[in-house]
């Protein structure tokens, strides 16, 4: 069993940027791939950002890339996204994901979910 907790959301403008953190309880972080998805109103969750568990490998969706940064320190239980360049369309509530498989890290299922961090991007 895992825990999560997001924390970092908030109202920023765009252009700026915003820290995410997801802190991890339970058994061997370090078995778990790590995930962050995002659902707007009215859209479906979707994938952001994910690193694997065996060698640290990051994907991004294309709508993030290159502007979000992937993170994590095991010796912490700790997962990070680094968001910069934000846009109004990164609006939505960011939820942090572990999945106990190294395989379909860009997509569900993922084993276990945290409640969810605001963020809000004015234009």
């Amino acid at each position: 069993q895992v825990q999560l907790v997001e924390s970092g959301g908030g109202l920023v403008q765009a252009g700026g940027s915003l820290r995410l953190s997801c802190a991890a309880s339970g058994r061997a972080f370090s078995s778990y791939s790590m995930g962050w998805f995002r659902q707007a109103p009215g859209k479906e969750r979707e994938f952001v950002a994910g690193i694997r568990r065996s060698d640290g490998k990051t994907f991004y969706s294309d709508s993030v890339k290159g502007r979000f940064t992937i993170s994590r320190d095991n010796a912490k239980n700790t997962v990070i996204l680094q968001m910069n360049s934000l846009k109004p369309e990164d609006t939505a509530v960011y939820y942090c994901a572990a999945k106990y498989s190294d395989i379909g890290v860009i997509q569900l299922p993922y084993d276990y979910w945290g409640q969810g961090t605001q963020v809000t991007v004015s234009s």
